[in-house]
């Protein structure tokens, strides 16, 4: 009896130095569950661009239908301008005969300074007035685009061109312009001096050139130069 019960107990201690179990070692380390990118949201659904047709929509006009036509050039046609009336004052009763007409010279940097141009006209056939720039200027009574203004050089339109004279005019020498559009006397330039001062007149005209020219002449040709203390001043 004591026999078996020996046996019994080796039996069971070789049964447990054995049979050691697997669970002495490490338990398998459990993989990681793989894990999901996280979700983004969907980006919005876009519409595929619409298709442009070339052909042009019923709805809208063809290029052709649209286009404007070329503007037609007109060619303005020139035409004369008539020369503004001046406004004369009435003839004094009793008037001298001669008058003078003071003012200052139109090249003052080739003139003396403190003086004057003079020159003397007839109040039966001229008066002193002013021109449509606002200048003193002759007007002559009988022939009302006669007139004798002041002025200096200056440049030409290209359709007009001047011809170059001399004129003596008593103790006067005039350099004389004539200017020309298209082959038509439009107006005549008068530039001298008595030695102290330079100074220049216009002659403008419409009909009867040949006798306004004659007696703007005969007044021009009375120029001198007065000291301006002695002037007339210009009404």
């Amino acid at each position: 009896m004591i026999r078996r019960i020996i046996l019994i107990l080796i039996l069971m201690l070789l049964i447990t130095a054995c049979g050691a179990p697997a669970a002495t070692q490490a338990p398998a380390t459990e993989a990681p569950a793989a894990t999901e990118p996280a979700a983004t949201e969907e980006p919005a659904a876009t519409e595929p661009p619409a298709f442009q047709s070339l052909e042009p929509s019923p709805s809208q006009p063809t290029a052709a239908a649209t286009s404007t036509p070329a503007p037609t050039q007109i060619v303005p046609t020139l035409t004369d301008t008539p020369l503004p009336t001046l406004a004369l004052p009435t003839a004094a009763v009793n008037a001298p005969a001669r008058l003078p007409w003071d003012g200052t010279p139109t090249y003052l940097g080739e003139s003396a300074a403190g003086y004057a141009f003079r020159v003397f006209y007839d109040p039966d056939l001229w008066a002193l007035t002013t021109d449509q720039f606002g200048f003193p200027a002759l007007g002559h009574r009988n022939m009302q685009a006669c007139v004798i203004s002041v002025t200096s050089g200056r440049g030409l339109p290209g359709n007009m061109a001047a011809e170059h004279d001399l004129l003596n005019a008593g103790k006067i020498t005039f350099d004389v312009s004539n200017v020309y559009e298209s082959g038509v006397l439009k107006f005549v330039t008068y530039t001298g001096g008595d030695g102290r001062i330079i100074t220049g007149f216009e002659v403008s005209f419409d009909e009867q050139v040949d006798q306004c020219l004659d007696e703007a002449v005969a007044v021009l040709s009375t120029l001198t130069s007065v000291p301006v203390s002695q002037a007339t001043p210009s009404s």
